[in-house]
C-alpha cells in the first residue's frame, strides 16, 4: 500500500504538489522554532555553568580541597546600568586553585578583564571606569568563564592584606562548582533563575507550536473535500479501513520527513540569530546553543508520527462509512461543555490570585498549565461560539447571502471556525503578552527613582550594616578632586552618631539618625534641609541610603556643634550631579578608587538587574508576537482557500440556479468573518482576564490599559486578516464554473 499511496501522493497533479510543499513548509517552521527552543533552553544551562565560579565563598557552593588557601574578596558594581562583576584575588602558595577562563592567577598589581569589559574601557574614559581596577591589564578572561560574549567581568590581583581588609573576604581552597540551595541574595552569579527561563521558555514554546499545529492541520485537510471522496470511492470498491487509512497518513508523513530535514536546516540557519537574542538578558555563546540526543530523537521521530495523526484525524469520516461523506450528513452541533477547558483555565489562574505556590518553580508549574489549559479551551470553544453566534445573527437578518453564510456556519461551526483558529489564538498571545509587559513597565519604570534622584551618587559601607567600617574621615584632596568632576554640584559628608543624639521610633525600628552639617545639607536640597537656625541636622540614613526624594523636608536640628560633628567617622557620602552619566560615573570611580570597603550606589543600580530582567521577557514577547501572527496569517490564507475549493461544486450550483457571484463572495466573507470577530472578541478578553490575574498574584499588580502599540498592532492583525479573505474572493469566479458542477 505504500508505494500506491506514494504515487498517489506524488501524481496528483498541482493541487497534491502545493499541499505537500504547504505541509513541509508548515513543519519546518515548527521544528525550526523547536529546536531553537530546546537549544535556548540548553544554551541557559551552559551559561550557569559557565558562571558558577562566580559563587565562591558562599556558604554551601565551595568545597574544601588540599589546595593552598586563596583569599577571596567578591563584590558586584556597576557602570551605567550594566553590572560588573569582579573579584579580588591573593594566593597563599602556588597551588592556590585557578578561576575557569585563566591559566593563573593574576599578581599584585595585575587583573584580567573579559573582552566585554576590555572594549568597554577601551571606549570609555579611564576617570569613569578603568581607574577603578588597580595595576594594569595583563590579559583576557576566557569564554569558560563567563555566561555571555556580553558578560562584564574582571578578576584583580592584590595582596592577602588588600584582600583581607575587603568586606566579606574569606578563605577558599577551591572554586565554586554547584549552586548552593538558598541563593537569592547571596549569590552573584546571574543566572540562579535559569530555571525560571526554562519554564518561561516552554510556555514560549507552547505558544508558538500551537499556532504551527494548527497550520500542519489546516494544510493537510487541502482538498479534503477531493480527497475524501477518492477514499470514500475506494472503500466502496472493497478497501478496508486500514488501507485508507495508511493512505491517509503517507502523504502527511513525507512531508513531514521532509519538513523535518528542512526544520533542521532551518535551525543551523537560524542558530547565529538566535544567539543575538538577549532571552536572560545578554546574548549567548552561538557554541552553547546545541542539541542532545534525546531532543533530536523526539524531534525526529515525533514530528512525522504527530503529522500522520493529524491527517488520519482530518480524514476520519472516511473510515466510518464509505458513504458517509458522499451523502455529507451534518456534523453533530459543538455543545455548551466544550467551554469547560476555557473555564478551568480561568479559575486556576484566579485561584492563585489568594494564594500562590510558596516556590518558583510551584508558580511557574501553575501558571503555565493554566496558560496551556486557557489556550486549549479558545480551541474547543470556539465552533460552539460560532454556532451561537450565527444561530443570533441568523434570527435578526432576511439578506440572502447572510442566511446562507449563518446557516452553513451552524450547520459546521467547526470547519468556519477552523479557519480562524490560528489568528484567534494569537490574538489572545498578542493580548496577554501586551498587558502583562505593558503593567510591568508602568509599575517597575519608576524603580529609577525620582529625577532629581536620579541625579544624585551616595557611597555607603559595603553591605550597609550596622558594623560595617566607617571612615575616620575624607581627605580634603578627595573633595578637591570631586568637585572638579564636569557636572558636579553639591556634596555632604553624612556622620556617624555614636552618642545616639536624636534616636527615635519608627514602627518597629529604632533608628539612630546621621548628623550632617547644614552648610553642607544646604548643597544637596533633594535630601532636604536644616531648620532655621539650626547647625547641625538629624537625618534618617535609611532614607539617604535609598535614595529617597525628600526635597523640601525639614530635618530636626541635632544638639551637637558643627565643630563636633566634623570630628566624627563619616558614615556616608552624598553628592549630586546635573545628571549626566559622566559626571555620576566619574564620582563613582574617585569613591571606589579611594575608599574600597565602601560602594557607590546611583538609584539605577536598584532597578539595573530587574531591568536587564524585563528586557530579557521583552525580547520574548517580541519573539512571541513577530512569529505567531505571521503563522496564524498564512494558516487563515490556506485555510480560506481551502475551503473555497472544498466547496466549489456546492457555489456552481448555486451560480447554475442564478445566484450572482457577488452573493457567493459575501458568502464567503461573511463564513470567514464572523467566526473571526466573534470568538477574537473572547480571546482578547481571555488574555485581559489572564494577564490581570497573572499580575496580581505574581507582582500584586493591577492591570494598566495597554497603549496605542496594542491597540494599533490588534486592528492591524484584524484589518489585514479581513483583507486575506477578500484576496481570495477572485478565486470564486474561476472555481465555481458549470464543469466545476459535475458529478465525479
Amino acid at each position: 500500500m505504500i508505494p500506491f499511496s506514494l504515487r498517489l501522493a506524488f501524481s496528483g497533479g498541482r493541487e497534491a504538489v502545493a499541499r505537500l510543499l504547504m505541509i513541509s513548509a508548515a513543519v519546518a517552521i515548527g521544528v525550526g522554532l523547536l529546536l531553537s527552543t530546546f537549544s535556548s533552553m540548553n544554551a541557559i544551562d551552559r551559561a550557569n555553568e559557565r558562571q558558577v565560579w562566580m559563587n565562591t565563598g558562599v556558604q554551601g557552593a565551595t568545597a574544601a580541597t588540599s589546595a593552598d588557601p586563596l583569599w577571596w574578596g567578591a563584590r558586584v558594581d556597576y557602570y551605567r546600568g550594566r553590572t560588573v562583576f569582579r573579584a579580588d584575588l591573593a594566593p597563599t602558595g602556588p597551588n592556590s586553585p585557578v578561576v575557569p577562563g585563566l591559566s593563573r592567577l593574576p599578581a599584585p598589581g595585575e587583573y584580567y578583564a573579559s573582552p566585554a569589559l576590555e572594549k568597554l574601557m577601551r571606549d570609555t574614559p579611564a576617570v569613569e571606569l578603568g581607574d577603578r581596577f588597580p595595576g594594569r591589564l595583563a590579559g583576557t578572561l576566557g569564554d569558560d568563564g563567563l555566561p555571555s560574549p556580553d558578560s562584564l567581568a574582571v578578576v584583580v590581583g592584590r595582596t592577602v592584606e588588600e584582600v583581607k581588609a575587603l568586606p566579606r573576604a574569606t578563605t577558599v581552597t577551591g572554586v565554586a562548582t554547584a549552586l548552593p540551595a538558598d541563593c537569592e541574595s547571596a549569590c552573584y552569579g546571574a543566572g540562579v533563575h535559569g530555571d525560571r527561563m526554562v519554564l518561561v521558555l516552554t510556555v514560549v514554546a507552547a505558544a508558538l507550536i500551537f499556532p504551527v499545529l494548527i497550520f500542519i492541520g489546516t494544510a493537510t485537510r487541502l482538498s479534503a473535500a477531493t480527497r475524501e471522496q477518492r477514499y470514500a470511492a475506494m472503500r466502496l470498491v472493497g478497501a478496508t479501513p486500514g488501507q485508507v487509512s495508511v493512505m491517509s497518513a503517507v502523504e502527511s508523513t513525507v512531508a513531514a520527513v521532509i519538513g523535518t530535514a528542512v526544520g533542521f536546516g532551518l535551525y543551523f540557519a537560524l542558530k547565529p540569530v538566535v544567539a543575538e537574542v538577549p532571552f536572560t538578558g545578554d546574548r549567548f555563546f552561538a557554541s552553547d546553543l546545541s542539541l542532545t540526543l534525546p531532543q533530536v530523537a523526539v524531534t525526529v521521530l515525533g514530528v512525522p508520527a504527530a503529522a500522520a495523526l493529524a491527517a488520519r484525524f482530518a480524514l476520519r469520516r472516511v473510515t466510518i462509512s464509505p458513504l458517509g461523506v458522499s451523502r455529507r450528513v451534518t456534523p453533530k452541533p459543538p455543545s455548551p461543555w466544550r467551554l469547560i477547558p476555557l473555564v478551568a483555565g480561568l479559575a486556576e489562574l484566579g485561584y492563585f490570585v489568594g494564594g500562590k505556590p510558596a516556590t518558583t518553580n510551584g508558580q511557574s508549574t501553575a501558571y503555565l498549565t493554566g496558560f496551556v489549559l486557557v489556550m486549549l479551551g479558545l480551541m474547543t470553544a470556539g465552533p460552539w461560539l460560532t454556532m451561537a453566534t450565527a444561530q443570533a445573527v441568523a434570527r435578526r437578518t432576511g439578506r440572502p447571502a447572510s442566511l446562507i453564510a449563518m446557516r452553513r456556519l451552524s450547520d459546521d461551526p467547526r470547519a468556519g471556525f477552523r479557519s480562524v483558529s490560528g489568528l484567534v489564538l494569537a490574538l489572545f498571545v498578542t493580548t496577554g503578552t501586551l498587558a502583562i509587559m505593558g503593567t510591568i513597565n508602568a509599575n517597575q519604570s519608576t524603580l529609577n527613582g525620582a529625577p532629581e534622584v536620579r541625579k544624585a551618587i551616595v557611597a555607603v559601607p559595603f553591605g550597609n550594616k550596622e558594623d560595617a567600617v566607617t571612615l575616620p574621615s575624607v581627605p580634603d584632596r578627595v573633595l578637591a578632586r570631586a568637585r572638579a568632576v564636569p557636572g558636579f554640584q553639591g556634596i555632604a559628608l553624612i556622620h556617624d552618631n555614636p552618642a545616639r543624639i536624636g534616636a527615635f521610633q519608627q514602627g518597629e525600628r529604632r533608628v539612630v539618625p546621621s548628623l550632617v552639617n547644614c552648610a553642607e545639607l544646604a548643597q544637596i536640597p533633594v535630601v532636604g534641609h536644616c531648620a532655621p537656625g539650626a547647625a547641625v541636622a538629624a537625618v534618617d540614613p535609611y532614607q539617604l541610603v535609598d535614595l529617597l526624594d525628600s526635597s523640601g523636608h525639614e530635618w530636626p536640628a541635632a544638639a551637637i556643634t558643627g565643630a563636633e560633628v566634623a570630628e566624627l567617622p563619616v558614615r556616608m557620602l552624598y553628592a549630586t550631579t546635573d545628571g549626566s552619566e559622566a559626571a555620576k560615573e566619574q564620582l563613582r570611580t574617585l569613591f571606589m578608587k579611594e575608599f574600597p570597603t565602601y560602594e557607590p550606589r546611583l538609584a539605577e543600580d536598584w532597578a539595573s538587574e530587574g531591568q536587564k530582567k524585563l528586557q530579557s521577557w521583552r525580547q520574548l514577547a517580541n519573539v512571541v508576537l513577530l512569529t505567531t501572527l505571521p503563522i496564524a496569517g498564512c494558516s487563515l490564507a490556506v485555510s480560506v482557500v481551502a475551503g473555497l475549493s472544498d466547496r466549489r461544486r456546492p457555489f456552481a450550483m448555486l451560480r447554475l440556479t442564478g445566484a450572482q457571484l457577488q452573493l457567493l463572495r459575501r458568502v464567503v466573507g461573511l463564513e470567514s468573518a464572523l467566526p473571526l470577530l466573534a470568538v477574537s472578541a473572547l480571546a482578547i478578553g481571555a488574555g485581559f482576564a489572564a494577564a490581570e490575574m497573572f499580575l496580581k498574584a505574581q507582582m500584586s499588580y493591577d492591570l494598566v490599559s495597554p497603549g496605542l502599540t496594542y491597540f494599533g498592532l490588534v486592528g492591524f492583525g484584524l484589518a489585514a486578516s479581513l483583507a486575506i479573505i477578500a484576496s481570495t474572493l477572485p478565486l470564486l469566479g474561476r472555481i465555481t464554473g458549470p464543469e466545476s458542477a459535475r458529478n465525479g
